[in-house]
């Protein structure tokens, strides 16, 4: 396949992905928790990063290198979002990120109570019965895959040259 066919197909299933999450978000109403709002980093970051090296054409080894890097943080977030949900692993500090510990009054008490954070472990949006944490860390692998691979043809590329 072609590098910049491949460039842009990340661009696109980026938006798609976001625009999926955001659409089971705020028109589904499926509060997300916060491992899965860090899942979205991924995406963003190659909508932004990968535009860049459309525009610009420079810097086009060490974008590919960052972007693989993020979809690799992805993947591995994914897995430990799974073992949370399946019980593996205990929620940590991340999922509880949000608690408002600067409570001032019992009005402030009565709000902080009624707004507690939504847990990792609960999924409450399945497809084919899988949660979103799966779906994306297959997907995260496989963008991974692609990627390195296109690192590693840049880099053969460069070795030749010498």
């Amino acid at each position: 396949m072609n590098k910049k066919f491949i460039l842009n197909l990340l661009i696109a299933f980026s938006f798609i992905a976001l625009s999926f999450a955001y659409f089971v978000e705020f028109v589904l109403g499926h509060e997300p928790c916060n491992l899965c709002k860090i899942e979205r980093i991924p995406y963003i970051g190659t909508i932004i990063l990968i535009a860049f090296l459309i525009f610009t054409k420079k810097w086009e080894k060490s974008i590919l290198i960052i972007v693989l890097l993020l979809f690799i943080f992805g993947a591995v977030t994914s897995i430990y979002h799974i073992g949370i949900e399946q019980g593996i692993f205990n929620e940590s500090l991340l999922c509880e990120l949000g608690i408002n510990t600067n409570i001032q009054n019992t009005d402030e008490l009565l709000k902080s109570l009624n707004k507690t954070p939504i847990s990792c472990k609960d999924v409450t949006f399945k497809i084919f019965g899988l949660s979103l944490a799966t779906f994306n860390a297959v997907l995260s692998i496989l963008i991974s895959y692609i990627l390195l691979m296109l690192v590693l043809k840049k880099l053969k590329k460069q070795i030749k040259k010498l």
